[in-house]
């Protein structure tokens, strides 16, 4: 759905990194899958054609977390769009 998104954090040696994957578009979503120890985080349409895919090694990635949309609320950038207009 629309503003679902997935922040991965990583570990980048003396520090860490924040990755996010928002699903962009109506009809759109994130996947995530871990294969062969690495783990993919792709954006997705309705018919299952990859839009987007971000890998990270799966011994790295020290969070995972999913930030899922309700039905009745607003996405970030409707939010930003509904304050621009007054």
């Amino acid at each position: 759905m629309k503003g679902d998104r997935v922040e991965i954090v990583i570990d980048a040696g003396e520090e860490t990194r924040t990755y996010e994957m928002i699903a962009t578009r109506a009809g759109r979503r994130v996947e995530i899958s871990n294969r062969r120890g690495v783990i993919e985080v792709t954006e997705v349409t309705r018919t299952g054609t990859a839009i987007r895919t971000a890998r990270f090694m799966a011994s790295r990635v020290l969070a995972l977390v999913e930030h899922p949309v309700a039905a009745n609320q607003e996405t970030p950038e409707e939010r930003i769009l509904r304050d621009a207009a007054g």
